[in-house]
């Protein structure tokens, strides 16, 4: 049954007894609703030698009849049942060619009618495009010949798509590895229609897992027989001739990845037992290698049901771990274990070891590196060279190391140490480029490597390309973004010897666009696209990136947006809008930097208050709520008075500058930020009114760790109850919209935080709102929903703030 496109708004309003109100969708005013409802410009994907471009094309929003299809959420997934693939997918609904030294663009042929498109990925070579295009029955497979600009059908719709893309590319540029529905599948149990044959029974044997809340678990032992039903597949291999060939009969196939050289599979398959607590990711599994013809050459890894983990965020778990192929080798697995036991109790010299191994794997695993943190990621160079890092979230530090992956006996080499949230000191990203074997390996010239950064400072934001010596670990300035009036995003060397970048450069009315620039010719610039602004109606707004103290001397920011012709001598006095969402820090010097730009496009979306800049309010946006914990204190031990701290400071700034009444001030957040709304509201007495969205109000709902806290409720239960705006509820008199996706899909943000919390406000007689949005999961994404929330908002403003 189709859903009607109708609202229950929930509400109370200071009166005695209040019942649901039923209401039809609303749209909101037309200056609104003329930024709101505009056309998306299409996403770029340029292939690899930089000669081609595919420009997707995209509704601005789905609709709900895209949400309202239907929908099994079992181990974490949420999937459609009939079409089998994600049923959060956002389609492309056009694609176009464009060779990038022209400027025309050649509409494909050959698209499948009312194509939804998704899974696209280029062939090795860049001369075929893969697709998938989901009909009401499932899956197809599609392929899209560059030079002809014409796209073929190679399958069925019989893709299995519920894990995520469901093919990839063998070395050849011929041949596609394929998971499909098993030509003999079951159907699907009905949950509410089978009685069940027992209750519903969970054990615990005494060991602690303090696991998260997660949503979307199996409930029960039907829900078991269809989560194996969604996720098993066949695998085949198929050529572009559309002809298939049975390479693996039916399993619960969870990732296969194909070696560098082509000659081998690593497929993972999920096992049994199940979990009730935890998702699919920490189900038991088992890792095999193939020939690639599918021949067995040997199980490289074991994993248990992972439900019992360590406290804290550095937790792993035991065993083999982040195991994939070695970019740079034929055919090298490389893998990680755990010395610590993955617990960050334990006491140890090395947190972990890197492993790698030879197929076809005679001889056993050699160790090549140990590191005093935990492992984050390893980019291979060559023989003698790979880049590594390692980070450790309590003291927020993180290092990275130039290794010689063949001799495990020669010490790493330090190449930056620091404190992963001092963006200021950031030294930027190595470069990549592709190899022998079409995989992304360090990019090296002359013994040289490359970084390019984003540029942070405390004068403004300046991207950078430096040289990198191997020998000397000494780095060389190449070139540097100067723009004071626009913003440049550096985001590939195309020709390293040439100094060929490609970049991205808006302004705050200048829509992103793509260009090739020569850093060793000045001002040389060649434009590749030209979109145009979509919101010329805020072209003009005043925009600036202002900077203030918080009373103890924090450094804050926040982008302030004034109406246009606002009269900065007269200074009318306008209420004023501040959307927030708090971020931890282990320190005040890193909590004061900014990475706010003023040269940042304008891009009203539902996620902040810029729309209302239109309708004479003023609007500081993404303003900074640090929550600092130095030494052995934890940023949550002081959250309230940080946060009281942070806001005052936000709204004396912008007072000192003459543009708002301060008893007309609102503040706004989602998710976290809507539980920084709610508890601001709750201690202070510095807003009018307030606008949560998607939040969660009651911590002891997740009382192992929320956000950044890692201790549990039980270890601090005067910090959870503290922070709790549910706790506290018969403080809060100020108005309050409470905003909620029906269908919430955020670990501890479930839909009935806000349920809860709006009938404790309704009891205890504060002026608050809810309304839940229909089919809607953590972000919002129907065209009806969104448009009515505009309405909700600006209904709501215009009562509690702006008269």
């Amino acid at each position: 049954m189709k859903l009607r496109v109708s609202l229950f708004v929930f509400l109370c309003m200071g009166l005695s007894a209040i019942a649901q109100e039923n209401l039809n969708y609303q749209k909101p005013s037309k200056s609104i609703l003329d930024l709101a409802d505009y056309q998306r410009a299409p996403s770029v994907s340029l292939d690899t030698k930089k000669e081609y471009m595919l420009l997707s094309y995209r509704a601005t929003y789905k609709t709900l009849d895209d949400l309202n299809q239907e929908e099994l959420r079992l181990g974490g997934l949420r999937i459609n049942p009939i079409t089998n693939i994600s049923s959060t997918v956002t389609y492309i609904n056009n694609i176009k060619l464009r060779k990038v030294a022209d400027k025309n663009e050649i509409q494909v042929s050959g698209l499948p009618t009312n194509p939804r498109i998704s899974n696209v990925v280029w062939s090795p070579n860049d001369k075929k495009i893969l697709f998938s295009n989901t009909i009401t029955t499932g899956v197809e497979l599609w392929v899209l010949d560059v030079a002809s600009a014409k796209a073929t059908k190679l399958t069925e719709a019989t893709l299995n798509a519920n894990l995520g893309t469901p093919f990839s590319w063998f070395n050849d540029n011929e041949t596609i590895l394929v998971k499909m529905l098993p030509k003999n599948r079951a159907a699907l149990l009905d949950s509410k229609k089978d009685l069940p044959t027992g209750p519903i029974t969970s054990n615990s044997e005494g060991t602690k897992s303090q696991n998260r809340t997660y949503p979307d678990m199996l409930k029960n032992k039907n829900d078991e027989i269809n989560f194996e039903n969604i996720i098993t597949s066949e695998l085949y291999k198929v050529t572009l001739d559309g002809k298939a060939t049975l390479l693996k009969n039916a399993a619960m196939f969870a990732g296969e990845r194909i070696s560098p050289d082509g000659n081998f599979l690593m497929i993972t398959t999920i096992q049994k037992p199940f979990s009730y607590i935890v998702p699919l990711n920490r189900f038991p599994s088992k890792t095999v290698v193939y020939n690639k013809n599918g021949i067995e050459i040997k199980t490289v890894n074991e994993l248990p049901l992972n439900e019992i983990m360590p406290k804290g965020f550095m937790a792993v778990r035991k065993g083999k771990r982040e195991m994939s192929w070695r970019n740079d080798k034929p055919a090298t697995l490389a893998y990680v274990v755990a010395l610590d036991e993955g617990d960050p109790a334990n006491k140890v010299d090395f947190r972990d070891e890197v492993f790698l191994w030879e197929a076809p794997f005679a001889a056993n695993p050699t160790s090549m590196l140990k590191t005093p943190q935990r492992f984050g990621e390893i980019i291979w160079g060559n023989e003698t060279v790979a880049i590594v890092s390692d980070e450790w979230y309590d003291t927020r530090n993180t290092k990275t190391y130039l290794i010689n992956p063949s001799d495990s006996n020669q010490k790493a080499k330090v190449i930056t140490d620091r404190n992963s949230q001092d963006i200021y000191a950031d030294p930027g990203n190595f470069e990549t480029k592709k190899n022998q074997y079409n995989k992304h390996v360090l990019a090296i010239e002359n013994n040289n490597a490359f970084r390019i950064g984003e540029g942070f400072t405390k004068d403004g934001q300046f991207p950078f390309i430096d040289e990198f010596n191997l020998k000397t670990l000494q780095s060389k300035r190449l070139y540097t973004s100067l723009y004071k009036d626009k913003k440049e995003d550096l985001l590939e060397i195309e020709d390293f010897k040439k100094g060929k970048v490609l970049v991205q450069i808006q302004s705050k009315n200048e829509y992103p666009n793509y260009y090739f620039r020569n850093i060793k010719q000045k001002n040389s610039l060649t434009p590749i696209t030209t979109f145009e602004n979509p919101f010329e109606s805020i072209k003009n707004v005043s925009k600036e990136v202002i900077k203030y103290k918080r009373k103890d001397g924090v450094e804050l920011s926040g982008t302030l947006y004034l109406p246009e012709g606002y009269d900065k001598v007269k200074k009318e006095k306008l209420p004023l809008l501040i959307w927030a969402y708090p971020a931890e820090y282990k320190d005040k010097s890193s909590a004061g930097q900014s990475n706010q730009n003023p040269n940042e496009f304008t891009f009203p979306y539902y996620g902040s208050f810029v729309y209302w800049v239109t309708k004479g309010y003023v609007v500081l946006d993404d303003a900074s709520f640090p929550i600092i914990g130095e030494g052995t204190t934890e940023p949550n031990d002081n959250f309230i008075t940080q946060l009281v701290d942070d806001a005052e400071a936000a709204i004396h700034a912008v007072d000192a500058l003459g543009y708002i009444n301060t008893k007309k001030v609102a503040i706004g957040g989602h998710s976290y930020g809507a539980f920084m709304t709610a508890n601001l509201l709750t201690h202070s007495n510095l807003f009018a009114c307030g606008i949560a969205r998607s939040g969660a109000y009651n911590r002891t709902l997740t009382p192992f760790g929320f956000q950044s806290e890692q201790r549990n409720y039980w270890e601090v239960p005067q910090v959870y109850n503290t922070m709790s705006p549910f706790m506290n509820a018969d403080k809060m008199k100020t108005p309050l919209l409470l905003v909620h996706g029906e269908a919430d899909n955020n670990p501890g943000t479930f839909t009935l935080q806000t349920e809860r919390y709006f009938q404790a406000l309704k009891g205890l007689g504060a002026p608050v709102r809810m309304v839940l949005l229909p089919k809607e999961s953590h972000g919002y994404v129907a065209k009806e929903n969104i448009l009515h929330l505009l309405w909700e908002q600006d209904q709501f403003l215009e009562k509690h703030l702006k008269n």
